[in-house]
């Protein structure tokens, strides 16, 4: 398990800006919200209870990025002014139920880049018993 030095740093101050954003999952998708979250005045702090992979550890720290891997640090993420979460998360994962009760907004990856486009938008949806 490891967390990197910005995440003492990054929590115990916020940028001014926007607020702190805590994003759960550090896959592609993930990091891409990192980016434009850091890009859009926020304290970006990126949790993921897996290993990130060195390629995506690599990006976090080129970017300054706070970041902790193989676990989910609740004083680290609790504290959010709003979450960015991987589709990979259960809504019913303890984490996001907490966050629930405490009234911090959980939102997807899309939702959060939507906010910051100015491109039109389609949105086709398909449900089969066993996809996404």
């Amino acid at each position: 398990m490891s967390t990197n030095q910005n995440t003492i740093d990054n929590t115990q101050s916020a940028m001014a800006g926007q607020g702190r954003v805590v994003i759960l999952g550090a896959g592609e998708s993930g990091v891409g919200a990192a980016k434009l979250a850091q890009q859009q005045g926020f304290d970006v702090f990126v949790s993921d209870f897996g290993v990130i992979t060195d390629k995506y550890k690599s990006e976090l720290e080129k970017l300054a990025v706070a970041f902790e891997s193989e676990k989910h640090t609740e004083e680290l993420i609790l504290n959010a002014s709003q979450v960015i979460k991987s589709p990979g998360i259960p809504a019913t994962a303890p984490i996001i139920k907490k966050l629930v009760a405490l009234g911090i907004p959980v939102i997807s990856e899309i939702e959060f880049a939507k906010r910051y486009t100015k491109a039109k938008t389609v949105c086709i949806s398909m449900s089969y018993e066993y996809s996404k």
